[in-house]
């Protein structure tokens, strides 16, 4: 486990559906910045990262910062969606793997936390996240045990595994102890995607099987629709919402073997839109959306994809907003059109796209100029900025860069700075843990 396991949210602030429970490590030990935590100014050295309350250019670069202003933003434009088409969330926490930053997720009415591996669910549980969701499955035995112990202990939280084969159902009732009851949803793959069963008669055997276990007890059906697809063609659209339709029938064909309230669970940050369309029909059923990366959104990947984008002619307070970007300083201009800046693949993602430059400023935090540029390919330590004869650049500017795909931009950061752009203060920093 790391050094110490914040709370994921303040119980007495969030609303009844996102109850959290109390940390279960032990009381945490506040996380104070230290020499090791990258581009963080020496004088903050010690400081509680709840309290910095330090100017943006005192930091050094490369640097990856959050926006106060755009995260709030985006909480509420998520909730209101959500809460206008009778649907929960309980988002990827694997976005961000920033127990801080599920507390506001939490607290703005997010039914619980999802993440993708058993050592993940081990954080998050420990964390104080009531209801965990893991849309993967363990067969880890040592993991399975360690979470099984912990349930045992904590029977105020619950975690949801997801199965796909009947030889996984036998590791699981072979590895977890008598006297569990391991939440289980049914997983919906499809030919050529990721996991899942591939057939719907299939799955509706695993079904079966779960409900007559006596170490786990079904839940419902659940899916991931963006293995489907990777764009918005049309193509595309109906591709994903055909998979859409058919977790649906899947669910409702469950429903008969399922004590309590169903769940069906599906969304990413993509085609959430197309999820609760084929969802609407089902009455009576807890109807989840796990959809991540829209705390942040970026200015790649998603800005091109998500239903929530400004593009798609929505009006502002309805659209989604860039809440991270990168600052890199200009290190060399080897030759005409040419800059290296000092962020390169160790600092900003790049697997869903290149980073795009934004502005330049002569300081970090200082007031920025345009400038007509593209980045065109990425080192260790280093980004390559083709740039037009006439714009302004000098060695030492900083330019400021917006990212694309969340995912893969947190885990290149222990520490992260929220900054207030209004005023240029970073009043806070999120831990991650990776």
């Amino acid at each position: 486990m790391p050094e110490h396991v914040p709370s994921a949210a303040d119980p007495a602030a969030a609303p009844a559906a996102a109850r959290t429970v109390e940390p279960t490590a032990g009381p945490a030990t506040e996380r104070t910045v230290q020499p090791r935590d990258k581009s963080f100014p020496a004088e903050l050295i010690g400081r509680p990262i709840t309290a910095l309350d330090a100017p943006l250019s005192t930091f050094s670069t490369p640097l990856l910062v959050l926006e106060e202003s755009a995260i709030a933003h985006n909480l509420q434009v998520m909730a209101r969606w959500t809460e206008q088409r009778g649907l929960e969330l309980m988002p990827h926490g694997k976005t961000t793997m920033a127990p801080a930053l599920w507390a506001r997720q939490l607290a703005a009415g997010c039914t619980g936390i999802t993440v993708a591996t058993g050592w993940q669910a081990d954080l998050a549980l420990r964390a104080g996240t009531a209801t965990v969701q893991l849309a993967n499955t363990c067969t880890d035995p040592a993991l399975l045990r360690r979470l099984a112990a912990h349930l045992a202990e904590h029977p105020e939280q619950e975690l949801v595994c997801w199965v796909d084969s009947l030889d996984t159902i036998d590791l699981l009732e072979r590895e977890l102890p008598a006297g569990s009851s391991l939440g289980v949803l049914v997983e919906l793959g499809a030919d050529g995607a990721r996991t899942g069963a591939r057939d719907d008669a299939g799955a509706r055997e695993l079904g079966e099987r779960i409900a007559a276990s006596a170490v786990l007890h079904l839940v419902g059906a659940a899916g991931y629709e963006g293995a489907i697809a990777h764009d918005r063609s049309p193509g595309s659209l109906a591709a994903v919402s055909a998979y859409c339709e058919r977790l649906a029938a899947l669910a409702e064909s469950l429903r008969p073997l399922i004590e309590g309230t169903p769940w069906v669970s599906a969304g990413g940050s993509a085609y959430f839109d197309l999820v609760a369309d084929a969802f609407a029909p089902l009455s009576g059923m807890r109807r989840i959306l796990r959809s991540g990366a829209y705390i942040v959104h970026d200015s790649g990947f998603y800005r091109g994809i998500s239903p929530l984008d400004a593009s798609r002619g929505l009006a502002d307070q309805d659209a989604l907003l860039p809440g991270m970007r990168a600052h890199a300083r200009v290190v060399s201009m080897p030759e005409p059109g040419l800059a290296l800046l000092d962020a390169g693949k160790r600092d900003v993602p790049f697997d869903e796209g290149l980073p795009v430059p934004l502005g330049v400023a002569t300081a970090l935090g200082g007031p920025e100029r345009p400038l007509d540029g593209e980045v065109t390919a990425l080192n260790d330590q280093h980004t390559f900025l083709r740039h037009a004869r006439s714009t302004e650049l000098a060695i030492g500017d900083v330019v400021t860069l917006g990212l694309s795909h969340p995912c893969t931009a947190f885990d290149k950061w222990r520490l992260i700075p929220i900054v207030d752009s209004a005023t240029g203060t970073v009043h806070e920093a999120v831990e991650t843990f990776f």
